[in-house]
């Protein structure tokens, strides 16, 4: 048989392994729960919509019951007192004292609520003088893409698509051998580095579906309190790149996730373990030496975010933890993850020629 025989083979015998893993990989009882872990951030996004919605709609009803000019409110000063504050933009739509004692004197905190109908102002009196002023101004486009890109980076790559990879590579073969039915691949004519390419693909389907759909309800989601103009305004500048970026990079997240923990399945018996390890691996990236960071997943992914996840009150750890190395071109980062997925790749078929079934075992 000649090599150009061999591929066509090959390929059909994949063909085929693809076919029979997709209805157990995409409704696998055992996996179900990587769909709910899939939708948490969109019903987050959609909550957090619904809640801009009824704040925006609050503060126009509020802007004619207790109308508040921008101007006035923007020339209020700290040290000022009570009363020259209203006489400067009127009462307040909301306010609250609190009185506490403290060497023996009586003092009073008292907050002033404010609204010009796009922005909240909160004043806040010690006694009778203007102490602090804070402005909480309505949703933009730019505080939606920051807020996509923390919740992306820090719970959707690192939490969501890493233990749904988790739940479906590691239980491509070790779920066979649960269940007593992989001795029927492997009784098969059908080489073992054939069958793992086979489950493997199925499997970065499986994810890919789940998750890159999971990433388009959650923008979706989050453009839902947007008005026309605002999101044709986005489209029209960065929109259409980053919707695309965030995409791949979720496809992507699948592509290397899954390679690592479809060894981890062939290596390892449990696999909390592995993805303990992996995890913690992941997790040290910021702190790792520069060859060592490349050595890893989160590394090319974040490379790729479109926006760098870092918003200024953000704790120290946590910005470190988003942040990437260093700026790596797109290119070399697609190159590299999947330079790193095709190692594992061939870690895990190496394992897959040895592998021997021994039910009782396990």
């Amino acid at each position: 048989m000649n090599k150009k025989m061999h591929w066509g083979l090959w390929w059909a015998q994949i063909r085929s392994v693809i076919r029979l893993e997709m209805r157990k990989t995409f409704f696998a009882k055992r996996g179900l729960w990587v769909y709910l872990l899939a939708l948490m951030p969109v019903v987050l996004f959609f909550a957090d919509s619904a809640n801009v919605l009824r704040d925006r709609d609050r503060r126009a009803e509020l802007e004619t019951t207790h109308p508040a000019k921008a101007e006035a409110l923007r020339s209020i000063e700290t040290g000022m007192t009570k009363d020259q504050v209203v006489a400067k933009v009127g009462e307040p739509y909301g306010q609250t004292t609190f009185t506490f004692t403290r060497r023996n004197e009586s003092h009073s905190r008292t907050v002033y609520r404010y609204t010009d109908g796009a922005n909240d102002y909160v004043f806040t009196f010690r006694d009778d003088e203007l102490a602090q002023i804070r402005t909480n101004e309505l949703r933009t486009i730019a505080n939606d893409s920051l807020i996509f890109a923390t919740v992306f980076q820090f719970f959707f790559l690192r939490l969501a698509i890493f233990f749904g990879c988790v739940g479906i590579f590691t239980n491509l073969f070790r779920g066979e051998l649960l269940d007593k039915s992989l001795h029927f691949y492997l009784l098969a004519p059908i080489r073992r580095e054939v069958l793992l390419v086979g489950k493997y693909l199925a499997g970065l389907i499986a994810t890919t579906v789940i998750f890159t759909t999971s990433t388009a309800l959650q923008i979706l989601a989050m453009g839902w309190h947007l008005t026309g103009p605002s999101m044709t305004e986005f489209l029209r500048g960065p929109g259409w790149g980053q919707i695309g970026a965030y995409l791949g990079v979720t496809a992507l997240a699948c592509l290397g996730y899954g390679s690592v923990f479809l060894a981890a399945g062939l290596l390892f018996r449990n696999p909390i373990i592995p993805a303990a390890v992996v995890l913690l691996w992941e997790s040290a990236n910021p702190f790792l030496p520069a060859a060592l960071k490349k050595i890893s997943v989160i590394f090319y992914l974040q490379s790729m975010c479109p926006v760098v996840a870092k918003p200024a009150d953000m704790p120290a750890l946590a910005a470190l933890l988003l942040s990437s190395a260093e700026a790596t071109p797109a290119v070399w980062a697609i190159g590299g993850l999947i330079v790193v997925t095709l190692a594992v790749l061939a870690l895990a078929a190496r394992q897959a020629r040895a592998l021997e079934i021994n039910y009782s075992a396990d």
